[in-house]
């Protein structure tokens, strides 16, 4: 490896490692004071950087934002999550998009409680960042919908839209979350709850 070479690979493995402890700092930030409006400044002295360090990473607040929940569906599991809609068979589409998307907001249930109430009491605080969650998640449960439409997998008298209504409620952050604090199940639990309501009200006898 030449000298320029090596010191490039060190500049991107010292950029990469400064972005990281920015992120952990957003969420470190989240979990300590969830009710604050997130300042760019308590992040950039918790990650050891300066603010205009901050802004040149990530171009804004809204910025960053957008590269936080990007990161935290990365590490919570958005790749199974991915492989669930690829399913051929849309039943086998539907169980494994409600475990997988149990299981990346029960990967880091404090985050995402945070970030939902934060939409809801002050949604500029989050910038597009959550709203973008929501609409990828009303996408997916609209296409869900159509494909257990379109093979004849619904209840009779369950139209396309019905199914999407109820996918959209089991599958909000509010259902697991009440489940695994209000209830205190695992998460394992919770999917089982989830899968078999949706299964028992949209999908008519498989045999």
């Amino acid at each position: 490896m030449t000298k320029r070479k090596y010191d490039q690979d060190a500049r991107a493995r010292a950029a990469e490692q400064t972005r990281r402890r920015i992120l952990e700092a957003v969420a470190d930030r989240l979990r300590e004071a969830p009710t604050e409006q997130l300042s760019l400044d308590r992040v950039a002295r918790a990650a050891g950087v300066s603010r205009s360090t901050v802004y040149a990473d990530f171009g804004s607040r809204a910025g960053l934002f957008d590269a936080f929940v990007a990161d935290l569906w990365a590490r919570t599991g958005l790749a199974e999550l991915t492989a669930a809609v690829a399913a051929d068979d849309p039943r086998a589409h539907l169980r494994a998009a409600i475990a997988a998307a149990s299981r990346m907001k029960a990967g880091d249930l404090d985050i995402y409680r945070v970030l939902h109430a934060m939409d809801r009491l002050d949604p500029s605080s989050a910038a597009d960042a959550v709203r973008a969650m929501e609409t990828d998640r009303r996408g997916g449960v609209e296409h869900l919908a159509r494909r257990l439409a379109d093979a004849g997998a619904l209840r009779a008298g369950v139209s396309a839209e019905w199914a999407a209504d109820v996918l959209w409620t089991l599958t909000s952050f509010e259902s697991l979350d009440l489940l695994l604090t209000g209830r205190g199940l695992d998460v394992e639990e919770a999917i089982e709850r989830l899968t078999a309501t949706a299964e028992r009200a949209l999908l008519r006898d498989s045999g």
